[in-house]
Parts: C-alpha cells; structure tokens; sequence
C-alpha cells in the first residue's frame, strides 16, 4: 500500500486494527514514525481475531431431525456439545508490534438461549448432556418446556438459537482491560407435539 497524500515511507507504516467479534470488521490505520507506539487495545483485538473463536455446537434434547418431536409440557435439555477452546474456551492468544506485547484469554461467561417461541433462557456454564437414564427429569443445569405445539411455526418447528457471550481478558504494554462481544449459532428446528396426537 502507497503511504497516504503527502507521506512518504520514511514518515509511518500501516497497522492492521481489528475489531470485535472475531471477523465482524477491521480497517488500515496509519501511525507515523515517532507517534506513541501502537495502542495495547489494538494488539488485543488482533489476538483475539487470532483465536478464531466459534459459535457453540447445540446439543439438545429433542433433537432437532424430521423423524423428532418432543412432547407439549416435558423437559427440553440444552447443552454445549464437544465443548473445545474456541467455542468455549479457555483459550489464550497474544500479538506483538515493536516493543509492545499483548497477552489476551478469551472465556464464554454465558450461553443465552432463544428457544424461538418468545422465550430466552440464560445458562451459565456447559449445561447437562442428556442420557436415557435421566427420563422425563428436568435439566438440572440448563432447560425449557414448551407450553404449545410447534405446528403453527414455519416449517413446524421452533427455531433455536444459542449466543455465547465472550469475556477476554487482555493485558500488555502498561495496559489491561476486558473485551466482550457475542456469537450466535445458526437456528436448528426443533419440533414439539402433544402426546395424543403423536400416539394417533
């Protein structure tokens, strides 16, 4: 890249700043030579654009298939499913310019889940995988009921989506600070009937 209007390369270089969430936006900033050294917050959003950080992966009982319906008034589990460092973390990254460096770790703190019939339920932590033995037993961590049937939604089905939101933690050049921002996963149907129309 060309310096701007009136610079030449002897008076600055370009920076790269992102900003968060990880791959929202990011611009070109031009710091000129002798200028404080570049800004600890910037170094911090380009390690946190590092750790290429994810939405969650449902796990969710009923599962969300066309063959699966759960039942008006019964339990619905939710759950982080294969939990890994970049879509739940910990994770840590740092990012470096000069003489100055940034350490950041990145934690979900919070999973908001909107269960996509007027309800969001606010879980901390993974939540409770689901497992045969448990029954009809309500989440112990993180769960819904539905009180109508799915059938007057599109396609039949509630759409369910989580947002994980991020806390990162930063420090590095005489600095510290928290960055938060959210992720939200792509709606996954789940459809609920009523017992005695399924058993018809």
């Amino acid at each position: 890249m060309v310096p701007p209007e009136g610079q030449t390369k002897e008076d600055g270089w370009w920076h790269v700043c992102y900003f968060p969430p990880p791959g929202s936006s990011w611009e070109y900033m031009w710091i000129l030579t002798g200028e404080v050294g570049i800004d600890p917050v910037v170094l911090a959003q380009r390690a946190i654009a590092s750790m290429n950080l994810d939405p969650i992966e449902i796990g969710i009982v009923p599962e969300s298939a066309a063959n699966r319906a759960g039942l008006v008034g019964l339990p619905v589990w939710m759950w982080v499913d294969q939990p890994t460092d970049v879509t739940f973390g910990p994770i840590s990254a740092s990012a470096s310019e000069g003489t100055v460096s940034v350490s950041a770790t990145a934690n979900v703190s919070s999973i908001v889940w909107d269960m996509g019939d007027g309800t969001k339920v606010n879980c901390t932590g993974k939540g409770t995988p689901y497992a045969d033995h448990y029954g009809k037993q309500a989440s112990p961590t993180c769960g819904h009921r539905y009180a109508k049937m799915s059938d007057d939604q599109p396609d039949g089905a509630y759409q369910v989506t989580a947002t994980s939101h991020w806390v990162v933690e930063w420090t590095g050049g005489g600095q510290s600070g928290t960055i938060e921002f959210d992720l939200t996963t792509e709606p996954l149907p789940i459809r609920i009937g009523e017992a005695q129309v399924l058993t018809q």
